[in-house]
């Protein structure tokens, strides 16, 4: 793998001849990725993988034409000819007045702040098979399990390196170390599955794998005998691994994109409470170790800690150069890109900030509801806010989680259910995206 500082000039080569062939203005993005993947099942070994890869992406500008491409042949002679015919493409596309390289004068300067991303530890295929197999017979003991879809392990390093040819240039790597397990309870039409897993950057964080094992089979026994669930309409709690969903609908409507296409449900609530006041969520590039942490975004903007939701309210949209353009508006520093394409918008290592009662007192009036574990297809309108999806979980009876439930459908309107949205108070960090319990009321239950 290259080093940083080779990544970065790789980069920084290919926008020089991008400028030398004659395009007005250029930037290259280049990343590279190794890792070792290990997995097993019923004890046995099932398979060693181990993957290496780069690709460089070049985007090029010719006035108000643009075009990108990508390649992972670092052949001299090959980056030629994608740069002749990237400047060949982007003299055929129609103009754009929104397209353009970020602004110069909101470029980062100064050196990049460290996050704490990279790991020296770098186990060998033994180690992480012995972590697998620790993490399914830890998961397979639990009694009740039945079958094993197996336990794995992974480490892997991963490099960037963005060069723009108005003077910015930058790189960074990160580390990421896994495991995971999932197991059968049960027997034939009865049989339930679930998993557990955990990722990090760096290895002394990772958890236990007896840990992650005993969590995956308790989790598949727990949803062994579920029972038919009424219609009706009734409060649903999410459980707070997949209870980010939430926010990720939200980010997809505060996206300049959608809101420069006028395709979000949000489109006329900036500056509006749209959560209750005991609502806030942040987004923090800067979080040391984080899953999605870096330096500068995209374009090559600085990046900061910023509340997408303070106190209720929606702060403003998340925007790259060319949609904060067609909106009269700055970019946030939330440009993403992968090697072909133009800059889209995303966030990094978003969390809700802890409500004040515990999940127990959260549910503690519900006379019945659902307590949501899984959710189950993509039944949501980012233009309406519509909602319905699959779920699965447990009923909620007299404060207190009962049954096993499967093979239901919770409806709403998201507008509707961010307003009644309440956080419990038992957030952690184990994800990019990170929420405590959440309970909604009034969501629209069908039952099987």
């Amino acid at each position: 793998m290259l080093s940083l500082e080779e990544a970065q000039s790789r980069a920084q080569d290919l926008v020089s001849a991008a400028r030398k062939a004659g395009a007005d203005a250029a930037d290259a993005i280049y990343a590279c990725n190794a890792s070792t993947n290990v997995s097993v099942r019923l004890g046995a070994l099932e398979d060693v993988e181990r993957s290496e890869g780069e690709e460089i992406g070049l985007r090029v500008f010719v006035g108000q034409r643009s075009a990108s491409i990508s390649a992972s042949d670092m052949n001299p002679a090959t980056l030629d000819t994608l740069v002749d015919r990237c400047i060949a493409m982007a003299r055929e596309a129609p103009e754009d007045p929104y397209a353009g390289l970020a602004p110069e004068d909101r470029l980062l300067r100064k050196r990049p702040p460290s996050l704490d991303l990279t790991d020296e530890d770098e186990p060998e295929p033994a180690v992480l098979r012995e972590r697998a197999l620790l993490a399914e017979e830890a998961a397979r003991s639990v009694p009740g399990i039945t079958n094993s879809e197996g336990g794995g392990a992974a480490s892997g390093r991963s490099q960037v390196a963005l060069a723009t040819s108005h003077g910015f240039a930058g790189a960074y790597a990160g580390t990421s170390h896994s495991t995971w397990a999932s197991v059968l309870a049960g027997a034939g039409a009865d049989m339930q599955r679930d998993h557990a897993s955990h990722s990090v950057r760096h290895l002394e964080d990772l958890d236990d794998a007896e840990a992650i094992g005993i969590r995956a089979g308790q989790r598949a026994v727990a949803r062994l005998n579920p029972v038919k669930v009424e219609s009706g309409v009734m409060p649903v709690i999410f459980d707070p691994r997949i209870g980010s969903s939430m926010m990720g609908h939200l980010i997809g409507g505060m996206v300049g994109p959608a809101i420069a296409r006028r395709s979000s449900f949000l489109l006329d609530l900036l500056g509006e409470a749209i959560f209750d006041s005991s609502v806030t969520i942040i987004d923090d590039p800067l979080l040391q170790r984080g899953l999605r942490s870096r330096p500068f975004d995209g374009e090559g903007l600085p990046v900061e800690r910023r509340a997408l939701i303070d106190k209720g309210v929606l702060t403003g949209w998340l925007m790259d150069s060319a949609s904060a353009r067609q909106l009269g508006l700055e970019p946030t520093g939330h440009a993403s890109r992968g090697g072909a394409g133009a800059p889209g918008a995303s966030v990094t290592n978003v969390h809700m900030e802890a409500g004040s009662i515990s999940p127990g007192d959260l549910m503690a009036d519900v006379k019945r509801g659902l307590y949501v574990t899984e959710l189950i297809g993509m039944g949501v309108n980012g233009v309406t806010g519509d909602y319905s999806r699959g779920a699965a979980g447990f009923l909620i009876e007299n404060g207190a989680v009962a049954h096993a439930v499967s093979e239901i459908t919770i409806a709403g309107n998201l507008k509707d259910m961010f307003r009644a949205l309440v956080p419990a108070n038992d957030l952690q960090y184990r994800y990019a995206m990170n929420v405590p319990t959440l309970r909604i009321d009034g969501m629209t239950v069908a039952g099987g």
